[in-house]
């Protein structure tokens, strides 16, 4: 993941594509953009900013078994992952998963008022 210094805080920082053939989206997304990835296993692949293997994740293919409802899963940053988790519930948001912990920090999803998921992560 990227070093973080946002001036708005909650910006968009990385989205997630839901695939149901993750070799076959790799090669799709490789070939149409010139992505490369970075394997986290069989059910999820980083997309790199640049060709380099050092460059930085903008988003990931993540697998399932069907896509529903289509379009990417937008992830904000928080500095502050509990205090944003209270923001977003005393807004009206509905938590939908988690907080967990992952390989990068840990994370939640929420609904927001309209039924919109997304995602806020922290390395914390």
């Amino acid at each position: 993941m990227a070093t973080h210094d946002h001036r708005i805080p909650l910006t968009i920082d990385y989205v997630e594509i839901s695939v149901t053939d993750l070799a076959a989206a790799q090669a799709f997304y490789g070939a149409a953009f010139g992505w490369s990835f970075t394997a986290y296993g069989d059910e999820y692949a980083g997309i790199r900013t640049s060709a380099e293997a050092d460059g930085e994740e903008a988003g990931g293919l993540t697998l399932v078994d069907e896509v529903v409802g289509g379009g990417p899963f937008v992830l904000l940053y928080s500095d502050d992952l509990d205090g944003t988790l209270a923001a977003i519930v005393s807004a009206g948001g509905t938590v939908t998963n988690g907080p967990y912990e992952f390989p990068g920090g840990r994370r939640f999803h929420f609904a927001d008022p309209s039924g919109n998921v997304l995602g806020v992560w922290s390395e914390q």
